[in-house]
């Protein structure tokens, strides 16, 4: 899985800079040279504490001033997860009504156990299904835990698809015979706030563990381009 900064717009002045605009006021940068993190220019101490109130007290507005387009790579399973996320941004992905490039699959390190004390997500115990007697499937016995092999599905459902377009199936009803492991690819585009948001659901402990990957990677990119309001926002 993985998450690629695309473009951005803005930064923790820009936040400041929407809020002061309510008293016709604008703030600008303290220049600092060998600031630790090696930026020459900061936030005054005084801005700092502003985007700090906003954050505490829910003024949102000033945080969607800031904009980021990221491109991701996930499993289906993963991205209609995070497709659940609307407000603020938006979604455009890859589409096999029009493409039929090679799919790519998914195969996690490790079968987790059914957690015992919710109705969904997992433990981290591992799991070792019992799989040999499905006759595609071929299982590494080598260590406890470990997903083995369940590759056969994956080439299985990849040759049907590709035998239902070489015999004239469109592209939109063949796709149907690919499993939830497929990868897909999305632009995803939104304000600062929205993607907070979506960082503070998802990084949280009882999401699934796959979703907040992705997660923290935007997470990365929001507290690198915006490191005042993300520690405002999400800590």
């Amino acid at each position: 899985m993985k998450v690629t900064l695309l473009d951005h717009m803005g930064s923790d002045l820009t936040v400041v800079n929407a809020a002061r605009v309510s008293f016709d006021k604008e703030s600008d940068w303290v220049y600092c040279g060998g600031h630790s993190d090696g930026r020459d220019k900061d936030l005054s101490v005084k801005d700092k504490k502003l985007i700090k109130y906003l954050a505490e007290h829910n003024h949102w507005s000033p945080f969607s001033h800031c904009f980021v387009q990221f491109r991701v790579k996930a499993p289906l399973f993963v991205a209609r997860q995070l497709q659940k996320h609307q407000v603020g941004l938006a979604w455009n992905e890859v589409s096999r009504r029009y493409v039929d490039s090679e799919p790519e699959f998914y195969e996690p390190e490790v079968w987790r156990k059914k957690a015992d004390n919710v109705k969904q997500g997992s433990s981290d115990k591992a799991v070792r299904p019992s799989l040999n007697t499905i006759p595609i499937v071929e299982w590494n016995d080598d260590d406890e835990g470990t997903t083995g092999s369940y590759l056969p599905i994956h080439s299985v459902a990849t040759e049907v698809y590709k035998r239902l377009l070489d015999e004239g199936v469109c592209h939109e009803q063949a796709r149907m015979v690919l499993p939830q492991s497929m990868f897909c690819e999305w632009v995803w585009s939104g304000s600062l706030y929205a993607f907070a948001r979506v960082v503070n659901l998802r990084l949280d402990p009882h999401s699934q563990r796959e979703t907040r990957e992705v997660a923290k990677q935007i997470a990365e990119f929001l507290h690198a381009l915006f490191p005042v309001s993300y520690n405002a926002l999400c800590n």
